[in-house]
Protein backbone atom coordinates (compact mmCIF):
# COMPACT_ATOMS: atom_id res chain seq x y z
CA UNK A 1 0.00 0.00 0.00
CA UNK A 2 1.57 3.32 -1.02
CA UNK A 3 -1.10 5.63 0.73
CA UNK A 4 0.91 8.24 3.09
CA UNK A 5 -0.96 8.38 6.25
CA UNK A 6 -0.24 10.79 8.91
CA UNK A 7 -0.56 10.02 12.10
CA UNK A 8 -0.11 11.46 15.23
CA UNK A 9 0.42 10.21 19.23
CA UNK A 10 -0.62 12.16 21.67
CA UNK A 11 2.01 10.80 24.82
CA UNK A 12 2.59 12.26 28.20
CA UNK A 13 5.20 11.64 30.91
CA UNK A 14 3.45 11.14 34.38
CA UNK A 15 4.89 10.67 37.51
CA UNK A 16 5.44 6.91 38.56
CA UNK A 17 2.03 6.18 40.87
CA UNK A 18 3.82 3.41 42.43
CA UNK A 19 5.67 5.27 44.09
CA UNK A 20 3.85 8.29 45.54
CA UNK A 21 4.62 9.47 48.95
CA UNK A 22 3.74 12.19 51.16
CA UNK A 23 5.43 14.99 49.26
CA UNK A 24 2.94 14.29 46.12
CA UNK A 25 0.81 17.08 46.06
CA UNK A 26 1.84 20.63 46.22
CA UNK A 27 -0.20 23.01 48.53
CA UNK A 28 -2.43 24.00 45.23
CA UNK A 29 -3.84 20.52 44.59
CA UNK A 30 -1.65 20.18 41.49
CA UNK A 31 1.12 17.30 41.62
CA UNK A 32 4.96 17.52 42.75
CA UNK A 33 6.43 16.24 39.81
CA UNK A 34 9.74 17.04 40.57
CA UNK A 35 9.14 14.66 43.55
CA UNK A 36 7.80 11.98 41.93
CA UNK A 37 10.49 10.05 38.87
CA UNK A 38 8.72 10.39 35.37
CA UNK A 39 7.52 7.44 33.10
CA UNK A 40 5.80 6.95 29.69
CA UNK A 41 2.27 6.39 30.25
CA UNK A 42 1.32 3.14 29.86
CA UNK A 43 -1.81 3.44 27.62
CA UNK A 44 0.14 6.41 25.42
CA UNK A 45 2.74 3.39 25.03
CA UNK A 46 -0.09 1.30 23.46
CA UNK A 47 -0.98 3.61 21.89
CA UNK A 48 2.33 4.02 19.54
CA UNK A 49 2.42 0.91 18.73
CA UNK A 50 -0.92 0.49 17.66
CA UNK A 51 0.22 3.27 15.30
CA UNK A 52 3.37 1.50 14.62
CA UNK A 53 1.52 -1.86 13.57
CA UNK A 54 -0.09 1.01 10.80
CA UNK A 55 3.05 2.17 9.92
CA UNK A 56 4.58 -1.54 9.14
CA UNK A 57 1.42 -1.98 6.82
CA UNK A 58 1.18 1.62 4.65
CA UNK A 59 4.91 2.71 3.34
CA UNK A 60 5.72 5.97 3.31
CA UNK A 61 3.03 6.72 6.69
CA UNK A 62 4.56 9.16 9.00
CA UNK A 63 4.68 9.10 13.16
CA UNK A 64 4.43 12.25 15.15
CA UNK A 65 4.49 12.27 18.48
CA UNK A 66 3.34 15.40 20.18
CA UNK A 67 3.76 15.68 24.28
CA UNK A 68 3.07 18.65 26.80
CA UNK A 69 4.79 19.23 29.28
CA UNK A 70 8.55 20.26 31.30
CA UNK A 71 11.78 20.26 29.66
CA UNK A 72 12.54 16.56 30.45
CA UNK A 73 9.47 15.42 29.12
CA UNK A 74 11.46 15.54 25.43
CA UNK A 75 12.68 11.98 27.42
CA UNK A 76 8.84 10.54 25.57
CA UNK A 77 9.82 11.89 22.76
CA UNK A 78 13.66 9.74 22.32
CA UNK A 79 11.47 6.78 23.70
CA UNK A 80 9.25 6.74 21.09
CA UNK A 81 12.36 7.38 18.40
CA UNK A 82 14.07 4.33 19.60
CA UNK A 83 11.13 2.70 19.24
CA UNK A 84 9.66 3.47 15.42
CA UNK A 85 8.02 6.80 15.74
CA UNK A 86 9.76 9.20 12.94
CA UNK A 87 9.50 12.28 14.62
CA UNK A 88 8.63 14.51 17.95
CA UNK A 89 7.42 17.79 19.40
CA UNK A 90 7.67 19.03 22.69
CA UNK A 91 4.90 21.46 23.97
CA UNK A 92 6.19 23.04 26.77
CA UNK A 93 6.04 26.45 28.43
CA UNK A 94 5.20 27.95 31.87
CA UNK A 95 1.98 28.84 31.08
CA UNK A 96 0.80 25.67 30.43
CA UNK A 97 1.57 25.15 33.92
CA UNK A 98 -1.59 23.82 36.63
CA UNK A 99 -4.06 23.09 33.06
CA UNK A 100 -6.38 20.84 33.69
CA UNK A 101 -7.73 18.14 30.93
CA UNK A 102 -9.51 21.62 29.86
CA UNK A 103 -6.94 23.72 29.34
CA UNK A 104 -4.46 20.57 28.42
CA UNK A 105 -6.50 19.62 25.97
CA UNK A 106 -7.05 23.25 24.32
CA UNK A 107 -3.06 23.39 23.60
CA UNK A 108 -2.95 19.73 22.20
CA UNK A 109 -5.54 20.59 20.20
CA UNK A 110 -3.49 23.84 18.95
CA UNK A 111 -0.46 21.80 18.43
CA UNK A 112 -1.95 19.49 16.32
CA UNK A 113 -3.48 22.28 13.89
CA UNK A 114 0.22 23.43 13.73
CA UNK A 115 1.48 20.28 12.02
CA UNK A 116 -1.41 20.67 9.17
CA UNK A 117 -2.81 17.77 7.80
CA UNK A 118 -3.33 14.70 10.11
CA UNK A 119 -5.31 11.92 9.52
CA UNK A 120 -5.17 9.37 12.30
CA UNK A 121 -4.64 10.97 16.29
CA UNK A 122 -3.96 8.20 18.36
CA UNK A 123 -3.58 8.60 22.13
CA UNK A 124 -3.85 6.14 25.56
CA UNK A 125 -7.66 6.07 27.33
CA UNK A 126 -6.22 8.00 30.27
CA UNK A 127 -3.37 8.83 32.18
CA UNK A 128 -2.01 6.81 35.75
CA UNK A 129 -2.01 10.63 36.90
CA UNK A 130 -5.26 11.52 36.39
CA UNK A 131 -7.60 8.72 35.12
CA UNK A 132 -10.03 10.89 33.94
CA UNK A 133 -9.95 9.51 30.09
CA UNK A 134 -10.85 13.39 29.04
CA UNK A 135 -7.82 14.62 27.21
CA UNK A 136 -8.19 12.43 24.02
CA UNK A 137 -12.39 13.13 23.56
CA UNK A 138 -11.93 16.75 24.25
CA UNK A 139 -9.21 17.46 21.88
CA UNK A 140 -11.28 15.70 19.14
CA UNK A 141 -14.72 18.00 19.93
CA UNK A 142 -11.56 20.88 19.84
CA UNK A 143 -10.59 19.75 16.46
CA UNK A 144 -14.28 18.85 15.32
CA UNK A 145 -13.58 15.09 14.00
CA UNK A 146 -15.33 12.05 15.18
CA UNK A 147 -13.72 9.78 17.74
CA UNK A 148 -13.22 5.78 18.69
CA UNK A 149 -12.79 5.63 22.28
CA UNK A 150 -11.69 2.35 24.42
CA UNK A 151 -10.03 0.91 20.85
CA UNK A 152 -8.49 -2.59 21.41
CA UNK A 153 -7.20 -3.91 17.93
CA UNK A 154 -7.73 -2.66 14.27
CA UNK A 155 -9.67 -5.11 12.68
CA UNK A 156 -9.57 -3.51 9.52
CA UNK A 157 -7.79 -0.26 7.40
CA UNK A 158 -7.60 1.48 4.21
CA UNK A 159 -6.88 3.99 2.70
CA UNK A 160 -9.38 6.54 3.58
CA UNK A 161 -11.22 4.80 7.00
CA UNK A 162 -9.77 2.28 9.73
CA UNK A 163 -12.30 0.12 11.51
CA UNK A 164 -11.74 -1.23 15.49
CA UNK A 165 -12.61 -3.16 18.17
CA UNK A 166 -13.81 -1.49 21.33
CA UNK A 167 -13.70 -2.77 25.05
CA UNK A 168 -16.83 -1.95 26.48
CA UNK A 169 -18.11 -2.94 30.52
CA UNK A 170 -20.42 -5.40 28.78
CA UNK A 171 -18.42 -6.60 25.93
CA UNK A 172 -17.47 -5.81 22.59
CA UNK A 173 -18.31 -3.13 19.89
CA UNK A 174 -16.98 -2.74 16.25
CA UNK A 175 -16.42 0.77 14.59
CA UNK A 176 -15.62 2.45 11.44
CA UNK A 177 -14.67 5.77 11.19
CA UNK A 178 -13.30 7.55 7.54
CA UNK A 179 -10.22 10.05 8.53
CA UNK A 180 -9.66 11.93 10.05
CA UNK A 181 -10.51 10.52 13.52
CA UNK A 182 -9.37 10.64 16.67
CA UNK A 183 -8.87 7.21 18.54
CA UNK A 184 -8.30 6.11 22.29
CA UNK A 185 -6.46 3.21 23.08
CA UNK A 186 -7.68 0.74 25.68
CA UNK A 187 -5.16 -0.41 28.48
CA UNK A 188 -6.31 -4.55 26.97
CA UNK A 189 -4.41 -3.76 23.59
CA UNK A 190 -1.23 -4.73 22.97
CA UNK A 191 2.26 -3.63 24.71
CA UNK A 192 4.09 -1.40 22.69
CA UNK A 193 7.41 -3.03 20.73
CA UNK A 194 10.93 -2.66 22.98
CA UNK A 195 13.55 -0.25 21.69
CA UNK A 196 15.18 -1.63 18.53
CA UNK A 197 19.54 -1.23 18.70
CA UNK A 198 20.24 0.47 15.36
CA UNK A 199 17.36 3.62 15.90
CA UNK A 200 18.96 3.84 19.84
CA UNK A 201 22.59 4.56 18.63
CA UNK A 202 20.79 7.01 16.11
CA UNK A 203 18.76 8.67 17.96
CA UNK A 204 20.48 9.08 21.64
CA UNK A 205 22.20 12.54 20.97
CA UNK A 206 18.18 13.56 20.24
CA UNK A 207 17.51 17.00 22.16
CA UNK A 208 15.28 20.11 21.95
CA UNK A 209 16.62 23.47 21.83
CA UNK A 210 16.18 24.07 25.71
CA UNK A 211 18.42 20.85 26.43
CA UNK A 212 20.56 21.92 24.39
CA UNK A 213 20.81 25.55 26.00
CA UNK A 214 21.05 23.81 29.89
CA UNK A 215 24.19 21.40 28.05
CA UNK A 216 26.12 24.62 26.99
CA UNK A 217 25.43 26.43 30.29
CA UNK A 218 26.27 23.33 32.30
CA UNK A 219 29.64 23.42 30.13
CA UNK A 220 30.52 27.00 30.93
CA UNK A 221 29.89 26.22 34.55
CA UNK A 222 32.63 23.50 34.35
CA UNK A 223 34.84 25.86 32.50
CA UNK A 224 34.64 28.37 35.13
CA UNK A 225 34.97 26.17 37.89
CA UNK A 226 38.07 24.84 35.95
CA UNK A 227 36.75 20.82 35.26
CA UNK A 228 38.27 19.36 32.38
CA UNK A 229 35.39 18.72 29.95
CA UNK A 230 36.07 18.37 26.51
CA UNK A 231 32.59 17.24 25.28
CA UNK A 232 31.82 20.43 24.13
CA UNK A 233 28.66 20.51 21.65
CA UNK A 234 27.66 22.86 18.63
CA UNK A 235 24.30 22.04 18.29
CA UNK A 236 23.56 24.24 15.76
CA UNK A 237 26.03 22.48 13.33
CA UNK A 238 25.01 19.09 14.84
CA UNK A 239 21.24 20.07 14.20
CA UNK A 240 22.51 21.30 9.94
CA UNK A 241 24.39 17.95 9.82
CA UNK A 242 21.93 15.32 10.61
CA UNK A 243 18.21 17.54 11.78
CA UNK A 244 16.45 14.34 12.87
CA UNK A 245 18.36 14.89 15.80
CA UNK A 246 16.54 17.82 16.35
CA UNK A 247 13.57 17.71 18.64
CA UNK A 248 11.31 20.37 17.89
CA UNK A 249 9.78 22.68 21.00
CA UNK A 250 7.10 24.91 20.75
CA UNK A 251 5.99 27.48 23.31
CA UNK A 252 2.74 29.13 24.11
CA UNK A 253 3.68 31.85 21.52
CA UNK A 254 4.12 29.11 18.98
CA UNK A 255 0.38 28.52 18.99
CA UNK A 256 -1.13 31.77 19.13
CA UNK A 257 -3.66 30.78 21.80
CA UNK A 258 -6.13 32.54 23.44
CA UNK A 259 -3.83 32.98 27.21
CA UNK A 260 -7.11 32.83 29.08
CA UNK A 261 -7.88 29.30 28.39
CA UNK A 262 -3.83 28.28 29.15
CA UNK A 263 -3.04 26.77 32.46
CA UNK A 264 -4.22 27.61 35.83
CA UNK A 265 -6.52 30.52 34.58
CA UNK A 266 -7.86 28.28 31.63
CA UNK A 267 -8.63 25.39 34.08
CA UNK A 268 -12.40 25.65 35.50
CA UNK A 269 -11.00 22.04 38.01
CA UNK A 270 -10.09 23.20 41.41
CA UNK A 271 -8.97 21.09 44.43
CA UNK A 272 -11.03 21.59 47.26
CA UNK A 273 -9.17 19.87 49.71
CA UNK A 274 -5.84 17.37 49.86
CA UNK A 275 -5.93 14.57 52.70
CA UNK A 276 -2.56 12.49 52.47
CA UNK A 277 -3.35 8.44 53.78
CA UNK A 278 0.54 6.26 54.95
CA UNK A 279 -0.87 3.92 56.04
CA UNK A 280 1.47 1.81 58.65
CA UNK A 281 2.38 -1.28 59.60
CA UNK A 282 0.15 -0.90 62.85
CA UNK A 283 -3.05 -0.04 60.74
CA UNK A 284 -2.91 -3.13 59.05
CA UNK A 285 -3.99 -6.78 59.71
CA UNK A 286 -4.26 -10.00 58.96
CA UNK A 287 -7.68 -11.97 58.33
CA UNK A 288 -8.16 -15.23 58.77
CA UNK A 289 -8.77 -17.18 55.64
CA UNK A 290 -12.01 -18.57 56.17
CA UNK A 291 -15.51 -17.26 55.36
CA UNK A 292 -17.10 -15.78 58.76
CA UNK A 293 -13.77 -13.78 59.19
CA UNK A 294 -14.22 -12.70 55.01
CA UNK A 295 -18.07 -11.85 56.11
CA UNK A 296 -17.05 -9.67 58.67
CA UNK A 297 -14.66 -7.86 57.24
CA UNK A 298 -16.87 -6.86 54.69
CA UNK A 299 -19.66 -5.97 57.45
CA UNK A 300 -17.25 -3.69 59.05
CA UNK A 301 -16.47 -1.77 56.55
CA UNK A 302 -20.21 -1.31 55.25
CA UNK A 303 -20.85 0.05 59.00
CA UNK A 304 -17.63 2.54 58.56
CA UNK A 305 -18.85 3.45 55.15
CA UNK A 306 -15.84 2.73 53.86
CA UNK A 307 -17.90 0.80 50.98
Amino acid sequence: MNKNIQIVVLAKQVPDTRNVGKDAMKEDGTINRSALPAVFNPDDLKALEMALEIKDRFNNTTVSVITMGPTRAADIIRESLFRGADKGFVVSDKRFAGSDTLATSYALSLAVKKLGSVDLILSGRQAIDGDTAQVGPQVAEKLGIPQITYAEKITDITTKSITLKRRLERGIETVEAKYPVLVTVHDNAKDCRPRRAERVIKYKKACSITEARETELKQIGDSILGNNNKSNHDFELMWQQRPFLKIEEWTAADLNPDENRLGLNGSPTKVKAIENVVLTAKESRQIPCNENSINNLIKELIDTHII
